[in-house]
C-alpha cells in the first residue's frame, strides 16, 4: 500500500471521529439549552406565584383593618347614643306610615268591575267605577284598620289625589282603567266586616250593577309596593 493510500485512510478515519465529536458536542449543548430554558420557565412562574401571594395576603390584611374600624366605629356609635336601636326602629315605622317601603302581609282583596250595560237596566252611571267609589271603599278600609293600601298598584298615602280623567282615573298622577284591583293589609275579618256593613257602601255600589268580587286572605301573600311619588309640601314647614 502506497502512502498516498494510507494518508487518504487516515485522513478519512480522522474526519470520522472529529464528525462523531462535532455531533455529541452539538447534542450536549442543545440538551444544556433546553434545561437551561426549563430551568428559566420555573423560575419565572415561581416568582409570579411569590408575587401573588404576596398581594393576597397585603389585601387580606387591609380588609380585616377596615373591618376592625368598622366594628370600632359601630360600636362608638352604640356607646355614645343609647337611643340608637329605638330610633332605627321609630324610622322603620315612619317609612310604613308614609308608604316608603314595600309591605307584605295578610288581609283583603276587592276587584270592581264595570257592569255589562247589555244586562243591566237604569242609569249608565250606576254601572261604571268612579273615582268616588274607590275613595269611599278606601276610606272604609282605613277605618276598619288597614294599614295598608294600594290600588292597581299605587300605594295609597295621607295625600294620594283619587280623582276622574275622562273614563279613566288618576291615583298618584298615574292614569289607571278597569278593574280597580284593591288591595289591603290588616286583619281580614276586620277588614271584611268594615266594608261589608249591611246596607252600606260597598253594597250599594254592587246593586246598582258594578261587578264586585272580594277576597279574604288569611296568609301573609299580599304585596303592596312602595310609593314612588315624590312628598310635595305647599303650605306646612317646619317650626323652629
Amino acid at each position: 500500500m502506497d502512502n498516498k493510500l494510507k494518508i487518504a485512510i487516515l485522513l478519512g478515519i480522522m474526519c470520522l471521529f472529529l464528525s462523531a465529536g462535532i455531533a455529541i458536542q452539538i447534542k450536549t449543548v442543545s440538551n444544556s439549552s433546553t434545561t437551561v430554558g426549563k430551568t428559566l420557565v420555573e423560575n419565572e412562574l415561581r416568582d409570579s406565584v411569590l408575587r401573588w401571594k404576596q398581594k393576597y395576603e397585603n389585601a387580606y390584611e387591609t380588609l380585616e383593618t377596615k373591618e376592625d374600624e368598622l366594628n370600632e366605629l359601630r360600636d362608638n356609635v352604640s356607646s355614645k347614643d343609647n337611643n340608637y336601636s329605638g330610633l332605627s326602629n321609630r324610622l322603620y315605622n315612619y317609612n310604613l306610615l308614609l308608604g316608603n317601603t314595600e309591605v307584605i302581609g295578610k288581609g283583603l282583596i276587592i276587584t270592581l268591575e264595570d257592569g255589562d250595560s247589555s244586562i243591566i237596566k237604569g242609569f249608565a252611571t250606576d254601572y261604571i267605577v268612579h273615582d268616588g267609589d274607590i275613595l269611599e271603599i278606601v276610606n272604609s278600609l282605613k277605618n276598619a284598620g288597614a294599614e295598608a293600601i294600594s290600588v292597581n298598584g299605587q300605594r295609597i298615602i295621607n295625600n294620594t289625589g283619587i280623582t276622574c280623567a275622562g273614563n279613566v282615573i288618576l291615583i298618584n298622577g298615574e292614569k289607571i282603567g278597569a278593574p280597580f284591583v284593591i288591595r289591603a293589609i290588616g286583619a281580614p275579618n276586620s277588614l271584611y266586616s268594615g266594608v261589608k256593613i249591611p246596607g252600606g257602601y260597598l253594597e250599594l255600589v254592587e246593586k246598582g250593577g258594578v261587578q264586585v268580587k272580594i277576597e279574604q286572605v288569611d296568609k301573609e301573600t299580599i304585596v303592596i309596593p312602595k310609593y314612588e311619588g315624590v312628598y310635595k309640601f305647599k303650605y306646612a314647614s317646619i317650626y323652629e
